[in-house]
């Protein structure tokens, strides 16, 4: 049996017997963290509020949702952290970086948490996938280490010509099983990467990777799912592109505004089950027995009209597979 089915079926066992109807005349209260700073209904979190509402919880009704950003400053995390908890809040929903979420482990013990996050467990964030056992659940978007390989193949089949790849990636990401990963396909494919950990999330910081990349003579990079990445999109893609680095992104938001490619998560599915994990936990069950959730749905990306700007020829067997193109 697979580790998914697994986990759902212990889902299921595990929350039917504490889930109680919701109560019609009471107003839930979440406070959602997050490093990303645009926290509306209407940009990457839209199937995150489109599941809320048709699980029955509507804001300026039943549903009360206090918004608190850090903005991509590490230095901001317990400052906002301590607003949201302010709020009293029935739910902590935290998305962005693990950086966060492991703050909130550490300042937070008794508010139920729900947060998309990389390895829970190789972070220290939970005990294990089936029973995390604290206060904290929700979605790990570590498809495991064949994520790199697989993003790092897909940039090469359409820059077979790379030697030298940049990555883009925070400190902690890099330091920990994704970054082994990467090394790891870096190997596997006899190339080089080159560049430097981002020691922040603001512009400075990436002016600065960029020109330590150019120095280096990177010839492509790779794009990590660091939320904070989504904030400075046109920056990233602005720059990737004055410095013609073919670029492979974690986000097809990327894609939409001019960059290469991008191998992405499902953000509807997992936004939904992030939905899903704050209803279970608004209706009685606790974190801890809720097993944390395997995203693993990936999708692919090419943007053509890009790829002609960059003098890059996509090859057609890469173009037929992909999941969405732009021409």
């Amino acid at each position: 049996m697979k580790r998914r089915e697994l986990l759902a079926g212990l889902l299921a066992a595990t929350t039917a017997s504490a889930l109680r109807a919701a109560e019609p005349n009471k107003t839930y209260r979440l406070a959602f963290l997050s490093s990303v700073a645009d926290l509306s209904e209407t940009g990457i979190y839209k199937p995150l509020f489109a599941e809320l509402r048709r699980l029955g919880y509507v804001e300026g009704q039943n549903f009360v949702v206090g918004r608190f950003s850090a903005k991509g400053d590490a230095s901001r995390y317990d400052t906002t952290i301590r607003d949201g908890v302010s709020s009293s809040p029935d739910v902590i929903l935290i998305t962005g970086t693990s950086d966060l979420v492991l703050r909130v482990k550490a300042l937070v013990h008794s508010i139920p948490v729900v947060a998309t996050m990389s390895d829970p467990v190789a972070l220290g964030i939970a005990n294990n996938f089936a029973r995390p056992e604290g206060n904290i659940t929700g979605i790990s978007v570590d498809a495991g280490i064949e994520i790199w390989g697989k993003r790092l193949g897909l940039l090469l089949e359409a820059v077979p010509t790379a030697s030298r790849v940049g990555y883009l990636f925070t400190e902690l990401y890099w330091n920990s099983r994704a970054g082994d990963a990467a090394r790891a396909a870096a190997r596997k494919f006899s190339v080089t990467l080159v560049g430097s950990p981002m020691r922040a999330l603001q512009e400075p910081e990436y002016l600065r990777v960029f020109d330590l990349l150019q120095r280096e003579h990177a010839d492509a990079l790779l794009v990590n799912e660091t939320g904070n990445h989504l904030d400075n999109r046109r920056l990233i893609v602005d720059l990737a592109e004055r410095n013609r680095l073919p670029t492979l992104y974690a986000y097809r938001e990327f894609v939409d505004i001019g960059g290469l490619m991008a191998y992405a998560i499902d953000r509807n599915n997992m936004f939904g089950q992030a939905a899903r994990y704050i209803d279970l936990i608004f209706k009685g069950a606790k974190p801890g027995e809720i097993p944390i959730y395997q995203s693993d749905k990936y999708m692919t990306f090419i943007n053509l009209k890009a790829a002609k700007t960059q003098g890059i020829t996509i090859p057609a067997s890469l173009v037929l597979r992909a999941d969405e193109v732009i021409e």
